[in-house]
């Protein structure tokens, strides 16, 4: 079972048929939406702002979302996805948008509806991710735009998490 815990007296609150894998961390003032995934070795931790998910979103594993204290707190839309040990921190992310293995979003940063952050990109504090564009780089600038052939990549991949998180709901009915 994930780890869930208050933190001064407030605990997260989840949507319905939210996947937490048993080595999740969710923690304080976290309100997460309808079918989401957290899944294994990922942290959620609103013990110094708030973390507000919306539907049908997945933390993949090794991801950390946390805000700054009194300053920045963290917001992400519907249909996104927090690829492998990224880092999401103090910010915005809009709906129907893909975060990279491993790139990292910073305090007051926006990353707009549409969008793609690179694997292993930084985007440093208050920059903004303008919708449909597709940012990479140390520190991350856009390359280029969000193509046609892309356009379904944010509700495949949200989907398919969801789809992902019935294989584990069913493996733990059967035993």
């Amino acid at each position: 079972m994930a780890l869930i815990k208050a933190v001064k007296g407030v605990k997260p609150v989840f949507g319905k048929s939210c996947f937490l894998a048993e080595n999740a961390t969710v923690v304080g003032e976290v309100v997460m939406g309808d079918q989401c995934s957290v899944w294994f070795n990922a942290v959620i931790r609103g013990d110094v702002h708030s973390i507000h998910i919306g539907n049908n979103t997945n933390i993949q594993d090794g991801a950390v979302i946390h805000c700054t204290y009194q300053k920045a707190k963290t917001v992400i839309g519907n249909n996104v996805s927090i690829a492998h040990n990224a880092i999401v921190h103090g910010c915005t992310i809009e709906d129907n948008v893909l975060i990279g293995m491993g790139a990292i979003v910073m305090d007051h940063a926006v990353v707009q509806s549409g969008a793609i952050v690179a694997a292993g990109a930084v985007v440093l504090a208050g920059t903004v991710v303008t919708t449909g564009s597709i940012f990479a780089g140390m520190p991350a600038k856009k390359v280029k735009d969000v193509g046609p052939e892309m356009q379904d990549i944010f509700a495949k991949t949200a989907n398919n998490y969801v789809m992902y998180a019935t294989w584990y709901d069913a493996e733990n009915k059967e035993e």
